[in-house]
């Protein structure tokens, strides 16, 4: 269960409703006397879905190893303005490191400048070309992450058919990209297969991703696939095909929570995927916030828990791995076991 952070957000008008926080410990802002030696927060695109839940899980457990004070924050909705609030009321509370998951990676560049211009180190993750920020870090290539969908989802076309693409929302940087390179993957290798519109922005939504599921198969009865890149997405989907009684014709695929998909996946809607351990990028935040307030150097070759070996791109404050899992009947009740 999640805890709001010592200190509410302080929002105007209708805007105080929709961000709640979460943090770590009770003492999460305690005296400096009894504070520990790094604090952080990290603010993730949304609260309370399991995708969330279990990253916020791997921030627990390795702050918890390296004594660190760690949290995270949670808006209620995708909403850029919301993290923006977030990132805001984290460098009021002065803290070491900021964290930050995007929605829109241009809306948070001015606040991410102010952070760092208050002495606070800033972590991002899936924004690989975020301004404003000492590092980003990823579990996954934009190139195989993107190819190993759009191969997935031909072998399951049979290189023909109608497809849609879902992202969580038009402006997240890493989405987009995912969405790139597997759409150019499959014009490249199966030019008989067709986008169906361009793009929509509802990933993050359960509901809307639902809804819009259900209009593109009302409006294309020859559509035979979903390519979701957002949690939420995938599930959504995968309702709507149940509705729709199409499981097995209508491939969905797409990175979620194996818990919040596991009797979608049994019951043949929602195909599979590819996933990176979202636990595991709540431990690199708190590894990588850890090291950088202490002052120690991000430097080619090194070993990093979670990361392993790493070649940053120091010109572009990148690391980026690839530590895929794959998605599928015979896996995702395991993932699911280890609660995410």
């Amino acid at each position: 269960m999640t805890r709001r952070i010592g200190r509410r957000l302080v929002l105007a008008g209708a805007f105080a409703a929709t961000l709640t926080a979460t943090a770590l410990t009770s003492a999460a802002f305690a005296p400096a006397a009894h504070a520990a030696e790094t604090r952080m927060g990290v603010v993730v695109k949304i609260g309370g879905i399991p995708w969330f839940n279990a990253m916020e899980a791997g921030i627990r457990q390795r702050a918890k190893e390296l004594g660190v004070n760690a949290f995270m924050v949670g808006p209620t909705s995708a909403d850029p303005a919301l993290q923006v609030r977030a990132v805001e009321d984290l460098i009021a509370q002065r803290v070491d490191v900021i964290g930050v998951v995007p929605n829109d990676a241009e809306v948070l560049e001015p606040v991410l400048q102010r952070a760092r211009d208050a002495g606070i180190k800033v972590i991002t993750h899936e924004s690989p070309k975020q301004k404003n920020a000492d590092w980003n870090f990823e579990l996954a290539s934009v190139e195989g992450f993107g190819d190993a969908y759009g191969k997935m989802l031909a072998d399951r076309l049979g290189g023909k058919g109608k497809y849609a693409v879902f992202v969580g929302s038009l402006t997240v940087p890493l989405h987009n990209a995912w969405a790139d390179a597997a759409i150019a993957y499959i014009k490249q290798n199966h030019p008989e297969m067709e986008l169906v519109g361009e793009r929509y922005g509802v990933a993050e939504n359960v509901d809307e991703s639902r809804r819009t599921a259900l209009d593109l198969m009302r409006a294309h009865p020859d559509l035979k696939g979903f390519l979701a890149f957002g949690s939420q997405g995938p599930i959504g989907a995968a309702r709507a095909v149940n509705e729709r009684r199409k499981g097995g014709e209508v491939a969905v695929l797409g990175p979620f929570s194996p818990g919040q998909g596991r009797r979608l996946v049994h019951d043949d809607v929602l195909t599979g995927g590819f996933m990176w351990n979202p636990m595991e990028a709540g431990k690199v935040f708190v590894t990588l916030g850890d090291m950088l307030a202490k002052g120690q150097e991000i430097e080619d070759g090194m070993e990093i828990p979670g990361l392993g070996k790493v070649n940053p791109d120091f010109a572009e404050r990148n690391i980026i791995v690839d530590q895929l899992v794959e998605l599928n009947k015979d896996t995702v009740d395991e993932l699911a076991e280890l609660g995410l």
